[in-house]
């Protein structure tokens, strides 16, 4: 169980000579975020760029030095985030300098990088996705991913992480399951979603806002399969897969390979409309920082929605203010086989618990007058079973460290 009020961040620049600074003192809106649309870590912060004894901070960190931002919560001690400065900006203003920084991890270059390829028929995923890791010199220690034989594939002047991600895409297609394109610790790796050993549970109460939106924007009700040209450059529709045609018909053309097999073809379609086929549920979870949650983690949640799994499609974590934002897509739980990390602790008068925050009352009974009260240690002065408990809140915490402010009764589930 990760105890909230123990999380501390730190970043340590790595220069070219090797030698390491810690500038946890100086460093201000520290934040790292992992989007939907990106397969390279992005972290960001600004340094108050002060004198020291090798000269302002400014003169230590440049363009290419490698940041590794570190957490730890108590127990667990790791690295986060890594990656090499691409924006340095020192600024003067009447306030001060600062010197404001932004890094990205060894995914970069694929991301900015295009190319012209051509695959044969028959060449497999670890070829393409390995060679081209190989060829632009990112460092990998292993491939988890999947290795299907494809057809014959052709990109000109694609973008490399374009390439891999359609590689990847044809694939699932192929029934290798869903796969992400993501760095740890500066080795670059194409994981399997949702094979985080610890699935953490959001639930009311340790959950600062829940938003849900239902969009049929995007919405694609029908694919249209259709075959190579004839002689006089017309194309057949091979097949037609209908949707969610109650919405409209919003088509999309697939069009068959020359060396894909229409059943295939189909299947591709099928995908298509597995994908896109389906009204688009946004769910968007704000809550206090967990460091270890990744792009494509599986998480458990129950507050504002139904109690469902779900995977992370974008993350950002906001060390200033000790919280996250998960966007969030529901999965099916028959895929799900990890364990919720929740505490079935009994508690009792006496002992020291973890007040994850959140509201404090002025008695125990339903509609008692609340107040903010902020995380920390906190000892359980009443319990459940006192006299004169109404039970709505049934428990009364007193803090036992300046970290926290809780001195009434808080809900069940608020502290472990």
């Amino acid at each position: 169980m990760i105890d909230l009020s123990k999380i501390e961040y730190r970043a340590v620049i790595y220069t070219k000579k090797g030698k390491q600074y810690n500038i946890k003192d100086f460093v201000q809106n520290l934040g790292w975020e992992e989007n939907e649309n990106e397969i390279s870590v992005r972290t960001s912060f600004t340094i108050r760029n002060n004198k020291t004894s090798k000269g302002r901070l400014s003169s230590l960190i440049k363009p290419g030095y490698k940041i590794c931002i570190f957490a730890t919560d108590g127990k667990k001690d790791d690295e986060v985030a890594r990656g090499e400065v691409v924006e340095w900006n020192p600024q003067t203003q009447n306030s001060g300098n600062n010197l404001k920084i932004t890094v990205y991890d060894v995914l970069y270059d694929l991301q900015k990088s295009q190319d012209n390829k051509f695959y044969p028929k028959g060449t497999g995923t670890k070829t393409i996705v390995t060679g081209l890791f190989k060829e632009y010199k990112i460092p990998t220690k292993k491939y988890s991913g999947p290795n299907k034989s494809h057809g014959k594939l052709k990109y000109n002047g694609s973008y490399v992480s374009d390439i891999i991600l359609d590689v990847l895409a044809d694939a699932k297609k192929k029934g290798a399951g869903k796969y992400i394109l993501r760095a740890t610790k500066g080795y670059a790796d194409v994981v399997k979603r949702g094979t985080n050993k610890d699935v953490y549970v959001f639930k009311t109460n340790n959950t600062k806002s829940v938003s849900k939106k239902i969009s049929t924007a995007d919405l694609v009700t029908r694919v249209k399969v259709i075959g190579k040209e004839d002689d006089k450059g017309k194309s057949k529709v091979e097949a037609t897969l209908n949707g969610l045609t109650n919405y409209g018909i919003r088509q999309r053309i697939y069009t068959r390979g020359t060396d894909e097999s229409l059943k295939d073809a189909k299947s591709a379609a099928q995908d298509i409309l597995d994908d896109d086929g389906v009204l688009k549920k946004e769910i968007t979870v704000q809550a206090p920082d967990v460091p270890w949650i990744r792009k494509g983690d599986y998480i458990y949640l129950t507050a504002g929605v139904s109690d469902s799994y779900y995977y992370v499609k974008g993350i950002r974590h906001d060390c200033e203010s000790y919280s996250m934002t998960m966007d969030l897509k529901k999965i099916k739980t028959s895929k799900v086989k990890e364990n919720k990390t929740e505490s079935k602790k009994k508690y009792k008068e006496g002992d020291i618990v973890n007040f994850h925050g959140g509201t404090h009352y002025v008695s125990s009974y339903k509609g008692a007058k609340g107040y903010p009260a902020k995380a920390g240690k906190a000892k359980i002065y009443k319990g459940p079973n006192s006299e004169g408990n109404g039970k709505a809140h049934p428990w009364c915490l007193i803090h036992t460290d300046s970290k926290s402010n809780v001195y009434g009764w808080v809900d069940e589930g608020t502290f472990d």
